[in-house]
């Protein structure tokens, strides 16, 4: 369950982006990577608790988008797909290649000072940083909602997520709804690097890919720019991978996504919660 709520957080964080821009980022999955080190080199300098740490991870990864969708989508928005895809691929390697000068490229690990804790719940044993990381996510996401329904700038991201043309008539700043939307996305990619760590997963440079992909396999199941989408197809996969893992083996856990990806699709095109087609 947790590693669901890890792929809830990096695939709300694409949708957010999608639904605003209408941007594809392939390199979403750097973002949780750069948030994993941030956490990771936070941790080493000061001995916090490093479920603290999203306090550091969450505003620096959000500068991190807004930089990123200044410098690199900005100028070729709306200039075809093509372009978008291909800067995206650039970032993958950029950002990897960045992390490995900075950090080196060796495989990392840090260890919560409640991994060896587990309660009771129902017979069975649950640890501690397990229900720490969905209340944190649960968390998280409830802030989202708040900001995206009762704040004017959420109103905002909405109507330009709905119709850019009919905002901009409105007197939105659509590039500033832009330049939002991209940074809360890494923002909440920054937040799943951190729970990544703390959830004692291993991490280098180049682990960004497979998350990445994991995500984008859940924008596609709950259906494209849908939020709410996002959050269910998170849950089915990461029950689905724990299920594959005690029956089949872990050899499927990634596999899995996949699976449950064709039959969707063969099931229902535009996704769980995606908008049926004319």
């Amino acid at each position: 369950m947790y590693a669901g709520c890890i792929y809830i957080l990096l695939a709300t964080g694409l949708n957010l982006i999608f639904g605003v821009m209408k941007v594809v980022n392939f390199a979403h999955g750097q973002l949780l990577m750069i948030g994993a080190y941030v956490t990771f080199t936070f941790f080493i300098l000061s001995g916090f608790n490093p479920y603290v740490l999203l306090a550091a991870s969450i505003p620096i990864l959000i500068l991190v988008g807004v930089t990123i969708e200044r410098l690199c989508f900005r100028p070729i928005l709306g200039t075809g797909k093509l372009n978008e895809i291909f800067i995206s691929i650039g970032l993958i390697y950029i950002l990897e290649n960045v992390a490995a000068l900075i950090w080196g490229d060796e495989w990392r690990v840090i260890h919560s000072p409640y991994e060896a804790i587990t309660v009771t719940v129902g017979g069975l044993k649950i640890p501690v940083d397990y229900l720490i990381i969905i209340f944190t996510t649960v968390v998280i996401l409830v802030g989202l909602y708040v900001f995206l329904k009762r704040t004017s700038l959420g109103r905002a991201m909405r109507a330009t997520s709905q119709n850019r043309k009919g905002a901009m008539l409105m007197g939105i700043n659509v590039e500033k709804m832009d330049m939002l939307s991209f940074g809360i996305g890494a923002g909440l990619a920054g937040a799943a690097g951190t729970l990544w760590v703390v959830s004692g997963q291993v991490f280098n440079p180049y682990m960004g890919s497979i998350p990445a992909i994991k995500a984008f396999a859940i924008v596609i199941i709950g259906g494209l720019g849908s939020i709410p989408g996002a959050i269910v197809g998170g849950l089915i996969l990461g029950i689905a991978e724990n299920f594959a893992i005690f029956t089949v083996g872990g050899a499927w856990k990634d596999a899995i996504a996949f699976i449950i990806l064709i039959i969707v699709l063969i099931v229902r095109p535009t996704g769980l919660f995606g908008e049926k087609g004319e």
